[in-house]
C-alpha cells in the first residue's frame, strides 16, 4: 500500500499497553492530526520512525510528531534520518530538520536580529572548566545574572538540564565535564521571568499564527514541561507578541510548514526566544482541534496538491 502521508511517531507510543495521561495525549494529539489528514482526502497512516518493516519510499511524506526519543537514541535515529531522506520527503523539510535539531541554530537566529537569551557554546571536547566558561561569559558575552542554565545542543524534555547559582559552580564541574566531553552544551543566563510568568508557546502554521498555550512551572521549579509538573493554559496572545512569533519563523532558512515559538519576557523585560521548534514539537491540538485542520490543509496546499 501507498501513502501520501506517514505520522511518524515512536515505537513506544505506537500500541502502548499502559495508557497514562500522558500517552493518553500523546495518541489523542497524534489521533487529531491522522483524522485531519484524511478529511482533506490524503492516504495517511502512523507509524513508529524505527519500524523495521516499513517501506519509506512506499509514503511521498513523513510527518514529524511524537518522535520523542530521538534524543536518548541519537546515533541510531541520525542514521534512520539520513537513510530515509533518500527515500521519501519530510515535514518540515530535511534542511530545516538538521538546522533545528541542534540548538546551535539560536545562534543563526540570533545573527538575523531575533532576541535570545544571553547564551555561550561549549563544543563537544571542549578543554575548559565550568569556572572558566562561567568567567568567560561574564567577560566576553555580558552575562549578568548570578544564575545560570546549562543544557546539550540536542536535547528534549529538559535532559540533562542544570540551574546553576555562582555558589554551586564547583560542585556542578563533574557533571559539566562529563557532558561536554560527550556532546556540545550551552550556557544561558537564568531567565527569571520563565519562572514567575511564564513561557508562551505559539503555534504557527504556514507563516500563519493559531493558537498559544501558557505553560507555567510547578512552585519551586524551572522547567515548563510537564514531564516535571508544568502546567498547561490557553492563552490569547497580543499583536505584538504575534507579530514576535511571525518573525521568528520567517528568520528561518525557510519558512516552515509548522513551527512553534516559545516566547518570554527576558531579564530586561523585552520579549526573547526560548525556542523555534520545528522538528517535532508539542502543538497542543488538544486544546485547539481545528488547528490540526489548518496544518493538513497547508500541508496539502504546499506539498501534495501537485500530486493528488
Amino acid at each position: 500500500m501507498e501513502f501520501d502521508i506517514v505520522v511518524l511517531t515512536d515505537h513506544r507510543y505506537v500500541a502502548p499497553e499502559k495508557k497514562t495521561p500522558y500517552i493518553e495525549n500523546v495518541l489523542q494529539e497524534d489521533l487529531l492530526v491522522l483524522e485531519a489528514l484524511k478529511k482533506q482526502g490524503l492516504k495517511a497512516a502512523r507509524k513508529s520512525w524505527d519500524d523495521p518493516d516499513f517501506d519509506w519510499s512506499t509514503t511521498k511524506y513523513a510527518l514529524f510528531r511524537t518522535t520523542w526519543d530521538y534524543f536518548d537514541r541519537y546515533m541510531e535515529f541520525s542514521k534512520w534520518l539520513e537513510t530515509a531522506s533518500k527515500q521519501t520527503q519530510f515535514i518540515n523539510s530535511k534542511e530545516l530538520i538538521y538546522w533545528n535539531i541542534d540548538k546551535h541554530y539560536l545562534q543563526d537566529l540570533s545573527n538575523a536580529g531575533v532576541t535570545i537569551p544571553r547564551t555561550i557554546f561549549l563544543e563537544k571536547g571542549s578543554k575548559i572548566t565550568l569556572p572558566n566558561a562561567i568567567a568567560k561569559a561574564r567577560a566576553e558575552h555580558g552575562f549578568t545574572t548570578n544564575t545560570y542554565i546549562l543544557k546539550p545542543c540536542i536535547s528534549g524534555a529538559a535532559r540533562h538540564t542544570y540551574k546553576i547559582h555562582n555558589d554551586e559552580i564547583e560542585s556542578h564541574e563533574d557533571i559539566f565535564q562529563n557532558l561536554v566531553a560527550e556532546e556540545a552544551m550551552m550556557l544561558q543566563e537564568f531567565q527569571k521571568n520563565i519562572v514567575s510568568e511564564g513561557e508562551i508557546s505559539m503555534m504557527v502554521f504556514n507563516g500563519e499564527f493559531t493558537h498559544a498555550v501558557l505553560k507555567i512551572a510547578k512552585p519551586g521549579d524551572f522547567r515548563v514541561q510537564d514531564d516535571f509538573g508544568g502546567t498547561v493554559h490557553d492563552y490569547v496572545p497580543d499583536q505584538e507578541q504575534i507579530a514576535f512569533a511571525q518573525s521568528v519563523v520567517e528568520a528561518a532558512p525557510k519558512l516552515p510548514i509548522y513551527a512553534r515559538v516559545d516566547i518570554f519576557k527576558d531579564n530586561e523585560s523585552t520579549w526573547a526566544l526560548a525556542e523555534l521548534e520545528i522538528f517535532e514539537p508539542e502543538l497542543w491540538f488538544r486544546l485547539n482541534p481545528s488547528a490540526a485542520d489548518i496544518l493538513a490543509k497547508a500541508i496539502k496546499d504546499n506539498c501534495l496538491s501537485k500530486s493528488i
